[in-house]
């Protein structure tokens, strides 16, 4: 039987390339894994699989390809050393040569052509190496993919090296957003924005362009803010810089100038309603008629828990009561949230309580409210101050004008006992201390036969047992 020679992979490195390095970043360079040698038959085919493939990884020719796993591992070694000025020349050819064999040539690229631009003197070829490292940005794009996060990185490179490029920064940033979307980066919206507003300064944009990407931009920032909170140290102070940005362009009257026309034509563009309804909303101009269209008109088209609350909001801030209470019960209904429920049916009830004076609904609204948040107060006095409001009007007699008060009390003690919240303990006692002295006095009880301490039922439509209380 012939025997088979093996050969380590260093030795066939010696063998091809004359060159000695460490077997693990032989290995790692030819992409065989952590395989610690092969076939001398095999090693044409290994060799001739980098140069089948379309295109070739390694290089177009078995020569190609051993030059290329030379630089590839000489480049790596000094970069890992942190040694760039000698890791530059090896880079340089094993990108020249395969620039496809790894997307580290890209990425490290990016380092070691910003350092040889920071060696550099002379301003032109500076500007030259400017040239060379937007190319290294365009190459990973076309080897690697990824555009939108690539360009991202091209734009702010270009930004920190050529500031006064704004419309090609700008221009990159935007197609960066486009295709990124929420997975946009903090510093790629910021120099987007600062771009938008240079060129509306310079009368090359116009306010209603700053005004879309200021709502696209936001978004954005708002979506990552609210579900990557890892991110937020990059999002925060993004923000804060684009609202200070924006600020100069952010008033209502142009808001209004911009988007009154376009709803005016398209009153039912959903995407336009939401422009509108984000970027009046943004800037605090929900007070303004379009808001109200708008939002009305989005909610009719895509009805949404957020949608009716809003619109319940705005009725109620228009004192359309009823209309106000429709809106709440849709969005109490199509909350999926314990919380947004609370807060949908505690509206209805102050609503109806202290506009529509319907107490018996305002009163089923609050312990509604509070079936979702059972540790939460609020409810019980609100029944208490609406026990308290109509105790005059549910009683013909001294006595039968009074004993509400107890079932208020009776509230507001609930109120203290389940909600641990220092504010509503204080408002709670405040409540106690106020309407114990309307109490019936002692006088009173005793000449209508009752006893301190026996159950008394109140009448009228608060329909309740209490405790028999003289005033202090």
């Amino acid at each position: 039987m012939k025997t088979k020679k093996i050969i380590s992979v260093f030795a066939l490195i010696v063998l091809f390339a004359s060159t000695t390095f460490a077997f693990e970043k032989a290995s790692d360079a030819l992409d065989l894994g952590h395989m610690d040698y092969f076939e001398i038959s095999d090693v044409n085919e290994i060799i001739a699989g980098y140069t089948m493939q379309s295109p070739p990884r390694f290089g177009e020719t078995p020569e190609d390809s051993i030059r290329c796993v030379r630089n590839l591992s000489l480049y790596q070694e000094y970069y890992n050393q942190r040694n760039f000025n000698l890791a530059y020349e090896p880079w340089r050819e094993a990108f020249l040569l395969c620039p496809q064999s790894s997307q580290n040539i890209f990425i490290r690229g990016v380092v070691l052509v910003k350092m040889k631009y920071n060696e550099e003197t002379d301003p032109i070829k500076r500007d030259a190496w400017v040239d060379t490292l937007m190319m290294v940005h365009d190459k990973r794009i076309e080897f690697f993919g990824r555009e939108g996060f690539v360009l991202g990185r091209k734009a702010v490179d270009l930004y920190q090296l050529r500031p006064n490029n704004i419309q090609e920064i700008n221009e990159t940033t935007s197609k960066s957003i486009e295709i990124e979307g929420n997975s946009s980066q903090a510093d790629v919206l910021l120099i987007n924005m600062q771009t938008i507003v240079r060129l509306a300064d310079a009368g090359l944009k116009d306010v209603g362009d700053v005004l879309l990407a200021y709502d696209k931009i936001m978004d954005i920032i708002d979506f990552n803010l609210e579900h990557n909170p890892d991110d937020k140290r990059f999002f925060e102070p993004a923000k804060g810089q684009i609202d200070n940005m924006f600020e100069p362009f952010a008033s209502c009257e142009n808001i209004i100038t911009l988007f009154k026309p376009r709803f005016e034509a398209n009153p039912e563009d959903v995407e336009l309603l939401e422009n509108i309804t984000s970027m009046l909303s943004n800037s605090n101009c929900t007070e303004e008629a379009l808001f109200y269209r708008a939002t009305r008109n989005l909610h009719r088209l895509q009805p949404n828990a957020e949608s009716a609350f809003l619109m319940g909001r705005l009725e109620n801030n228009a004192q359309q009561y009823n209309q106000a209470v429709d809106y709440f019960e849709q969005a109490a209904s199509l909350y999926e949230d314990d919380s947004d429920k609370f807060r949908a049916l505690m509206l209805l009830a102050d609503i109806n309580y202290r506009n529509l004076r319907q107490f018996s609904q305002a009163r089923s609204y609050a312990l509604q409210a509070s079936a979702f948040d059972p540790e939460n107060g609020r409810p019980y006095i609100l029944i208490g101050e609406m026990y308290a409001a109509s105790a005059s009007a549910c009683g013909e007699t001294d006595l039968t004008k009074t004993v509400a008060y107890w079932a208020a009390v009776d509230k507001f003690i609930q109120a203290r006992n389940v909600d641990q919240d220092p504010a509503v303990q204080e408002r709670a006692t405040s409540l106690i201390n106020t309407f114990t002295q309307y109490f019936p006095d002692r006088e009173l009880l005793f000449f209508h036969g009752l006893d301190e301490g026996t159950t008394y039922r109140v009448q009228c439509w608060i329909n309740e047992t209490t405790r028999v209380r003289p005033r202090p």
